[in-house]
């Protein structure tokens, strides 16, 4: 039995017992996780091919290591214009070796991964709403108490104008 996954905007043709490399997947090393983005799937019956994918049907996976992929080094350069620029770059991959494929891999992937995900999840989401909302409400209640709490303002003193202070200096010379 084999199919063809979509995982990284890339296409793979797997089989129980393959090791592929696809681009950065969430997970550490012997976590297993489910491909559910299956566009066809074969067996001795025969082939079948999704619209756009195959519902029911999912690839169980372990995760084998989190690895980088070997370096590429970009150079552009423009002739006669004293321009170069060299840079560098490592792809980070997963590498996956493929457990099961099927129905069946679904249920029993459902039951391993579910729990662990959707518990993890909610819990950090409601801590991290709690810690914003929190604050938002203790803040609101001191601020309306210090309006309350401040005297009324005394209304402020005239200033007074140069011609004011010029007559003033006057009088106080006499």
């Amino acid at each position: 039995m084999f199919a063809v996954v979509k995982t990284g905007a890339k296409q793979y043709k797997v089989a129980a017992g393959d090791v592929i490399k696809v681009e950065k997947l969430d997970g550490d090393a012997g976590a297993t996780i489910t491909l559910d983005h299956i566009l066809m799937v074969g067996n001795d019956k025969g082939v079948e091919v999704g619209t756009p994918t195959v519902s029911g049907t999912v690839v169980t996976a372990e995760i084998l290591e989190q690895a980088r992929a070997a370096k590429i080094i970009i150079f552009k350069k423009k002739r006669r214009q004293n321009y170069r620029r060299k840079n560098g770059h490592r792809q980070e991959l997963t590498v996956l070796r493929i457990l099961e494929i099927g129905p069946k891999a679904a249920k029993t992937a459902a039951k391993k991964a579910a729990p662990k995900k959707v518990a993890a999840k909610p819990t950090a989401e409601k801590a991290v709403a709690e810690k914003i909302a929190a604050p938002k409400a203790e803040a609101a209640p001191k601020k309306a108490a210090a309006k309350k709490a401040t005297a009324p303002k005394k209304a402020a003193t005239p200033k007074k104008t140069a011609a004011k202070k010029t007559a003033a200096k006057k009088t106080e010379e006499k």
